[in-house]
């Protein structure tokens, strides 16, 4: 914990110095905090600090509600941080300045949520907490599908067909010719198979069986014999494998709850979501919805932050996503929509409450997951901006009106200001959960898809996201350094960087520059890097450097599976690793080497 205290003290020295203010004062009640409360003083506490923060910006004062757990003392604002708040909101009464300094906006977001996605184990209390509520939002949702009337249904399903149509007759034509081509995916399976022993599958389900035939999707080739059918397992489907639900660190104060999917679903969602991409790729709603890159959302935020646009967060945002609403947009698409169902788990099991039915579309974990949700809420993004209309969408024209304007990846969603209320009103209406200390669209303040903006200004971040190596064998502790140390230079933190590089350099005994595209871990510089020596033969720069070097475990496989394996290989001419019937997966360990490398 010294590490991480010596870095806080060294940032709020070199912001001090930037804003010319003190943070003597401030060190020490971190210090004093951190001695009475533990790591948490630093991982909720001090970022419970930068979200009310961050709240009060966009409402343009500071809330009496807000900073609860900091004194204030002759003021409305916080004696915590003051030199920096002073310079941001009046003291006398806590409004928002005309003109605040924008570096110090920086600063105490910077030393506040420094250390808020630490990925750290919750306490066994926080993680039985989480596994309660994922069950009490599918209770939730089951409600919400209840009291949900007919009418609201028929206009979801109405302005999802307005917006997806060519999309889902894109995955429609797709299933009626056999172009779906599954594919297995690198993680995890609830049947805990190997990767190379997801290719030796030999079950299936009646549900998948009523739309992708077992001998298309398991053998590389159509079977010539009957009795291949009599080794495959048909599942019906009280016999289903559930999905299992577990926990993965996210950060101190709650974990992160995925489910992972049966190996025969994955295997089919895998292929469906090829197909939704490409048509998602080849329609105009790529222009609000893709899983390809968080860019246009960054890039509106920071136009919205001169406030034009608004920034919404949902909570919850995967587990709200209702079946109901999904049917209701595939209605008219009975292929894709028998498909999409055939391949989504309708148990789960949930540690400490057993196997549950569940009513929500997919947990995250899901390889459908995250495109049906963007799909859902642009749905119910347009319901909301036809409502402040007064007036339906009858044509695509009208939508591509607002194209630049909104803008949805997973649950990070961008609107027009003018209409935010009733988009809000209709993503409740629906059964999202809108959180509103994340969302902002009233003062200068956006946030989406991990890139801040205040009045056209990148106030983005760094984030420390593993605790701090004690050895040269803590790998991934190792790597996470060099990367921050990497962030912290590219943001222009020179005395942190100044104070990193020896400790790293101790760990790593060699710690030259290079440019950000090398496999070493080296330090970034705009200085650019010294080469060391030449390479023999290709007569490239060399520098000696560490790497990290890993080796998938063993994992053979031959025979038909290995055949499958390599039919389902994407590209004209597939490229495998040569050892890759023998070892797959993910590396279960990790070393680092010193070895001479490119510096590039």
């Amino acid at each position: 914990m010294k590490s991480q205290i010596s870095l806080w003290n060294v940032l709020a020295e070199e912001y001090a110095n930037r804003c010319s203010t003190s943070t003597t004062m401030d060190s020490k009640t971190v210090q004093g905090r951190i001695k009475h409360e533990g790591l948490s003083f630093l991982t909720i506490t001090l970022p419970t600090f930068g979200k009310d923060f961050q709240y009060c910006l966009d409402q343009g004062m500071v809330v009496p509600e807000s900073f609860l757990s900091f004194k204030k003392v002759g003021s409305c604002l916080p004696s915590f941080l003051r030199g920096f708040m002073e310079q941001v909101f009046d003291p006398c009464n806590g409004v928002l300045r005309d003109d605040p300094d924008v570096e110090s906006i920086r600063a105490i977001r910077q030393l506040t949520l420094m250390f808020s996605k630490v990925l750290l184990p919750c306490t066994p209390s926080r993680e039985r907490q989480a596994m309660s509520e994922y069950v009490s939002c599918d209770k939730e949702v089951q409600y919400a599908d209840s009291v949900r009337s007919n009418s609201d249904v028929s206009e979801f399903a109405r302005m999802g067909q307005l917006l997806f149509a060519d999309v889902f007759n894109h995955v429609d034509r797709d299933i009626y010719h056999e172009r779906i081509v599954p594919k297995h995916g690198p993680g995890a399976t609830a049947d805990k198979l190997s990767s190379n022993g997801k290719y030796a599958t030999v079950y299936w389900t009646s549900r998948l069986e009523k739309v992708f035939h077992c001998g298309d999707f398991l053998a590389p080739s159509p079977p010539l014999s009957e009795d291949w059918y009599d080794g495959i397992d048909l599942l019906e489907p009280g016999a289903e494998l559930p999905s299992r639900v577990i926990s993965v660190p996210k950060t101190q104060k709650t974990p992160r709850i995925i489910a992972i999917e049966p190996s025969s679903v994955q295997y089919v969602q895998q292929g469906i979501l090829e197909s939704l991409n490409s048509g998602i790729a080849g329609s105009y709603v790529s222009d609000f919805i893709s899983s390809e890159s968080q860019l246009p959302n960054q890039q509106l935020a920071r136009e919205g932050s001169e406030g034009s646009l608004a920034t919404l967060d949902l909570s919850e945002a995967s587990d709200r996503v209702s079946l109901q609403l999904v049917e209701a947009m595939l209605e008219r698409n009975p292929l894709m929509r028998d498909a999409v169902l055939a391949c989504r788990s309708i148990r789960a099991e949930v540690p400490g409450h057993g196997v549950i039915p569940l009513v929500k579309f997919a947990s995250m974990g899901s390889a459908l997951c995250f495109p049906f949700e963007a799909m859902v809420f642009l749905t119910m993004i347009f319901l909301g901006i036809e409502q402040e209309r007064g007036h339906r969408f009858t044509s695509k024209r009208e939508i591509e009106t607002f194209i630049g304007k909104v803008r949805v990846y997973g649950d990070d969603i961008v609107c027009p200001v003018d209409y935010v209320h009733t988009v809000v009103d209709s993503l409740e209406h629906f059964g999202a959960r809108v959180n509103r200390r994340k969302s902002f669209w009233t003062g200068r303040f956006r946030e989406s898809c991990g890139k801040e903006y205040y009045d056209g200004h990148d106030v983005s971040i760094v984030k420390v996201r593993r605790e701090f190596p004690s050895h040269r064998q803590c790998v991934d502790e190792v790597s996470s350094l060099v990367s921050l140390r990497n962030q912290f230079y590219e943001h222009g933190c020179w005395g942190v960087c100044s104070w990193l590089d020896p400790k790293i350099k101790k760990l790593l005994r060699v710690f030259p520059c290079v440019e950000s595209t090398s496999s070493a871990l080296g330090r970034v510089s705009f200085l650019g890097y010294v080469s060391e020596k030449e390479h023999e033969q290709l007569h490239v720069p060399l520098v000696k450097a560490c790497v990290l070097s890993s080796v998938s475990p063993i994992d053979k496989i031959d025979g038909p599976p290995a055949l499958l394996k390599y039919f389902l290989k994407r590209g004209r001419n597939p490229r495998f690793d040569e050892k890759h019937l023998e070892r797959a997966g993910r590396p279960r360990t990790a070393y680092i080497k010193t070895r001479w490398v490119t510096p590039y």
